[in-house]
């Protein structure tokens, strides 16, 4: 396995996706604004996608993909794979529209509940029917998830990659058309926001059909089956429903957040929305790649008791994701105001707004690197079938979450909610670690940590550098598209010779095992 080969074909892909759904937030700030229309879409928006996160890019994917190796890679060989794939489409489905017809049924209550406080009845209804509208995304792409971890299983990650750029080119589209009609037909944002709903669920249908497409390609051939709940199906469930926990404890408490973020101002939730897109275009390019990239490898490891292979990619995984998160986080908490204002300001986003979610931003970055750790940590413990730790460190994660939600956010209002996911974050990593000594699961080599600490030097000297070149430029930040897509050049121009020439000179990055990363290896 070349494991800087495949996160780099995921990192990529998913590097598209991110700077796709930049683009899409870029124009929606630009034509919705932060008001009450969009708090109520991104509300809407969220739920599904928590449920997504949850219990298909996560659990499903922890469980189904280590299972669907083993026998595709067993004597059963493709035949045996393609049975078990069919079994679980079989319950997989059923399953999955009998969840959306019954949220669907009590979207009323789940929108009260994430809110808890007397609304506008007519915002209320306008965010029922946003959510009831997005929800069958869920089902969509469940399907999706699952022909994504038979591919995956053969090494074939682009397509799974790929297909969020799928929905947000579809939302653009509907943005744009939006637009087109708030100018000639005299839309309003309401409406407007109706048919960005819409948008999400033909966004769905073309995701599917896509990754569909690919599966075929592959030599498999989903079938539909009467549903039957073999031991293998049952096992999967089994081990599922705590990964759905374990390794959503970012997702669990974005879903808490809105509960928080609903007893805010108007425009609360997309302030948070907007900082977060910027937070999680690193954690998407680096931890979701990282964490599918090694978990059917790490998985291969374990089952032949390979305790060298096993901590190699653990090792490398951790450098990898550390040598670029721990820059990112840095330059994006100097530069969050700037960075916000030369991406979403302008149109209905004021420079009052776009400041605001600079501060949210500079305060949520800071658990960039425990998010991408979580995401890195939690496939060791998926790979030995144990998907309990990884519950009980998100449990413990959400209590402390909960709990300095309540103690910063009557002072600090959404910088406050943001700050306590972040506490939540290095909790959740700290948990994740010390079992893993504990049990001996894995032990982080001296040299590591060392390099890890030249690295953190390295992104000081970058975030130095940057807090005097940003103020050089601030009078081009709200200013026209070139000036800001120049100052945004320069800014990353900067860090990356100051980050990169530092590291290389106090040996924060080791060239030989860079090297060692791009070669093959098996188990």
């Amino acid at each position: 396995m070349s494991l800087l080969k495949h996160v780099g074909t995921i990192g990529s892909l998913t590097m598209a996706s991110r700077v796709a759904g930049m683009a899409r937030e870029m124009i929606f700030s630009r034509v919705l604004g932060a008001n009450g229309v969009t708090d109520a879409w991104f509300q809407a928006f969220i739920i599904p996608n928590v449920f997504r996160r949850l219990f298909a890019e996560g659990a499903f994917s922890a469980a189904f993909v280590p299972m669907f190796s083993k026998r595709l890679h067993g004597d059963g060989g493709i035949e045996d794979a393609r049975s078990f794939s069919d079994d679980v489409l079989s319950v997989f489905l059923p399953v999955l529209i009998v969840l959306c017809a019954a949220m669907m049924i009590a979207m009323p209550w789940v929108i009260w509940a994430l809110g808890d406080q007397q609304r506008d009845p007519v915002n209320f209804a306008m965010e029922v029917d946003f959510a009831r509208i997005m929800f069958p995304y869920i089902l969509l792409v469940s399907l999706v998830t699952l022909f994504t971890g038979m591919l995956n299983s053969v090494s074939r990650f682009a397509p799974g990659a790929s297909f969020p750029i799928l929905l947000n080119l579809v939302l653009i589209a509907a943005l744009l058309f939006g637009e087109y009609a708030m100018n000639e037909w005299g839309w309003t944002t309401r409406q407007v926001g109706y048919s960005q709903a819409w948008a999400v669920t033909v966004g769905g249908v073309v995701q599917l059909a896509w990754v569909y497409y690919w599966t075929r390609v592959e030599g498999f051939r989903p079938k539909l089956l009467w549903p039957r709940i073999t031991p293998e199906v049952k096992r999967l469930s089994i081990i599922a429903l705590p990964a759905a926990i374990g390794g959503g404890a970012y997702q669990i408490n974005t879903l808490v957040q809105l509960y928080f973020l609903n007893q805010l101002d108007s425009g609360s939730i997309s302030y948070m929305n907007y900082a977060d897109r910027l937070n999680q275009l690193p954690l998407g390019i680096i931890g979701i790649a990282l964490s599918t990239a090694i978990l059917p490898t790490l998985s291969r490891f374990v089952g032949a008791k390979n305790r060298e292979g096993t901590d190699r990619v653990q090792s490398d995984a951790i450098e990898l994701s550390m040598l670029l998160t721990i820059p990112a986080a840095v330059a994006l908490a100097v530069c969050a105001v700037p960075f916000v204002t030369m991406l979403f300001q302008g149109g209905a986003f004021s420079l009052e707004q776009a400041a605001l979610t600079g501060d949210v931003l500079a305060a949520l970055v800071l658990g960039l690197p425990a998010y991408v750790l979580v995401k890195v940590l939690v496939p060791n413990f998926y790979a030995r079938s144990d998907t309990r730790t990884p519950v009980y460190a998100a449990f413990i994660s959400l209590v402390v979450f909960v709990a300095m939600n309540f103690a910063l956010i009557a002072d600090f209002g959404v910088v406050g909610v943001a700050f306590a996911s972040v506490v939540g974050a290095w909790i959740n990593v700290a948990y994740l670690y010390a079992v893993l000594m504990k049990r001996d699961y894995y032990h982080a080599p001296i040299a590591l940590l060392g390099r890890i600490a030249r690295q953190l030097v390295a992104a000081l000297a970058m975030g130095a550098a940057l807090w005097f070149a940003r103020d050089m430029l601030t009078g081009w930040y709200s200013a026209g598209l070139f000036a800001r897509a120049g100052a945004l050049l320069a800014l990353v121009i900067c860090s990356a010779v100051v980050y990169f020439g530092v590291a290389f000179a106090i040996g924060a990055i080791d060239r030989q095992r860079i090297v060692s990363l791009t070669k093959k290896r098996e188990p």
